[in-house]
């Protein structure tokens, strides 16, 4: 409520205009600050940032320095798009009991669900993802990421049985979508989710928008998707208002992007090394695409000697290792968001087959170094002009 309160002070007045101007230029780690050692690499300029905290990080809308003489009405907007994450994080967070998501992981292998009409195309979109990339996306991963948080609070490993049992619960085959048959729905027994201030299901038919699971147990979980979906919705907010050159960041790792920045073609967008997250790698140019980027340099756990990294493998329970790093930008941050985890549990061979039949989207996967600590990134349709490398 704070970070509201603030931003609402500031619209007000009671903050002045140049306590926003964040002469720094960095949005967390994401935005470049120092590209001076490099003449081609692109540079970043003063910018003005409103920022909140929601889905356990920090969300951030930023605007180039030169706003018209009265600048309220697009800090307002700003603030408006801010706003919608916090609902959304009210709509799809499992660790509180009372949001839609949280009623269907209960209630979906009972009986059928009515599900708000833009979330319920999440789902559907999460699980063409999951379809198309053989399932190394999968929302139904919720069993095994609560199996494996519970191991690390008690210092230990997952056993083999309880894998096995946590694997018998993901795929996408669990979830049935309207227009499917469910041998288990009674006649009249359909539950429609509480009322939402995003709801507008209730402009459809309730069957178009009908979820449940085919046994219990299942769950869902969007911690690999809807920071991206989050960014859009804000994204959406900002584009109505025809605001047409910005930046949207969402922690370290998520951004989408409209326009140019200090005279660019685009933002310039920094690029962690994954062996030494406080330095850069290089500077991707973001121009009208969103760009999300997954890794295990920071959320990992050590066990015996050995390090086990947050993103699982829905194939095999397991914490994966194929990739230090991926990067991949796509049209929507959703988008973006879930390839980013599928591509680092897949690897090169599966970004290469979804890069080559989707035009729109490229990636930069940076595997482990084969020998000595050289990275060798491998770019998967990134123009040269859009991507500068640190020469170190």
């Amino acid at each position: 409520m704070s970070g509201l309160r603030n931003r609402r002070d500031f619209l007000t007045g009671v903050a002045a205009r140049d306590q926003l101007l964040d002469a720094t230029t960095a949005a967390g780690n994401v935005l470049l600050d120092g590209l001076k050692d490099l003449p081609r690499e692109p540079t970043s300029g003063v910018t003005i940032r409103l920022a909140t905290a929601a889905m356990a990080t920090d969300f951030a809308v930023i605007l180039n320095e030169a706003l018209p003489d009265d600048p309220r009405q697009p800090l307002r907007w700003a603030s408006e798009a801010l706003d919608v994450v916090h609902l959304l994080e009210d709509q799809m967070s499992v660790y509180r009991p009372h949001t839609e998501l949280s009623q269907l992981n209960r209630v979906a292998a009972s009986r059928s669900v009515v599900v708000e009409e833009r979330l319920f195309e999440l789902l559907r979109f999460a699980r063409d993802i999951s379809l198309e990339t053989d399932g190394c996306f999968d929302p139904t991963s919720g069993q095994l990421i609560s199996l494996w948080r519970q191991c690390r609070k008690e210092v230990r490993l997952p056993t083999e049985t309880e894998i096995s049992e946590r694997l018998a619960l993901v795929g996408m085959r669990h979830v049935n979508f309207a227009g499917q048959t469910n041998p288990k729905r009674e006649r009249g027994q359909s539950e429609r989710s509480p009322s939402l201030a995003l709801r507008v299901s209730e402009k459809s038919e309730p069957s178009e928008s009908t979820i449940w699971f085919d046994q219990p147990g299942v769950e869902l979980n969007l911690g690999s998707i809807g920071k991206g979906y989050a960014l859009d919705r804000a994204a959406d907010v900002l584009l109505e208002h025809e605001l047409t050159e910005w930046l949207l960041q969402g922690g370290h790792s998520s951004v989408i992007a409209r326009g140019g920045h200090n005279g660019l073609a685009g933002w310039p967008v920094g690029l962690r090394n994954p062996l030494l997250p406080q330095r850069r790698l290089g500077t991707i140019l973001l121009r009208d695409q969103a760009l999300s980027t997954s890794g295990t340099a920071v959320q990992h756990f050590r066990f015996e000697g050995k390090r086990y990294g947050h993103i699982i493998d829905p194939r095999t329970g397991w914490p994966t290792d194929n990739m230090l790093s991926v990067t991949v930008l796509a049209p929507t941050a959703s988008e973006a968001d879930a390839l980013s985890t599928a591509f680092f549990v897949g690897g090169v061979e599966l970004a290469e087959r979804y890069c080559s039949n989707h035009r729109s989207v490229s990636a930069l996967l940076i595997p482990p170094p084969t020998g000595g600590q050289r990275l060798e990134p491998v770019n998967l349709g990134i123009p040269p002009e859009q991507i500068f490398w640190n020469d170190e």
